[in-house]
């Protein structure tokens, strides 16, 4: 009887010590990163059957008594393409400036880079050349994940350098709630203009918005 409460107990004490890494941590944590922490595999999967933990993508727990995740969809390419950044519809979206639903998440990526593996959500990938890639990058942390997503001048270039991909009427959308509820950085988006050599494409709706 003895021995079977010391058991008990053991298990009780490596149960909390492995949520108090992962709450120490913020509350989420790559599998590996548990491991290197201290948390052993069994206890990983006993904490999930408990559901002390739940699974945000293939390798990323978090704490199940935090709030429920606002944009799990971010949250889980985040984690899975640390390095990857949020672009087009589904930073338009972010940044209020769309009508449209995201049904993908749109990820840019480096050029040179080894095209990720997600299995869930849908990803739509758009490679980048580096200079492209690496202006206007913001970090939001959503739902405890650092997120990468393009500011809202570059997401509107963007629109406009991919206008083949996802239709010419998105992307003058995107520019009329711009001037709708932002303060115009003219000097900001000819500059990005530059980078991506969109500004003839985009002269004549600058013009006409002014």
């Amino acid at each position: 009887m003895l021995k079977k409460a010391r058991t008990v107990k053991q298990a009780t004490d490596r149960f909390d010590r492995a949520i108090g890494i992962f709450r120490k941590a913020g509350g989420v944590l790559r599998y590996s990163d548990a491991v290197r922490l201290g948390v052993h595999p069994d206890t990983l999967a006993k904490l999930l059957e408990r559901e002390d933990l739940e699974r945000v993508a293939r390798g990323i727990y978090r704490l199940a008594d935090l709030p429920p995740l606002s944009s799990p969809d971010l949250a889980a390419v985040a984690a899975r393409v640390p390095e990857g950044v949020v672009c087009l519809i589904s930073a338009l979206s972010f940044h209020d400036m769309t009508t449209q639903i995201p049904h993908e998440v749109h990820l840019a990526v480096a050029r040179e880079s080894r095209p990720p593996r997600i299995d869930f959500p849908p990803v739509r990938v758009y490679r980048f050349s580096d200079d492209a890639f690496s202006a206007g990058v913001e970090v939001h942390k959503i739902d405890g994940f650092a997120v990468r997503i393009y500011d809202p001048e570059k997401t509107l270039v963007d629109c406009f350098k991919f206008r083949n991909s996802i239709g010419l009427d998105v992307a003058v959308e995107a520019l009329q709630l711009y001037r709708e509820r932002r303060k115009l950085r003219l000097k900001k988006i000819l500059g990005y203009a530059r980078t991506c050599r969109v500004e003839r494409v985009m002269a004549p709706y600058l013009d006409a918005t002014l």
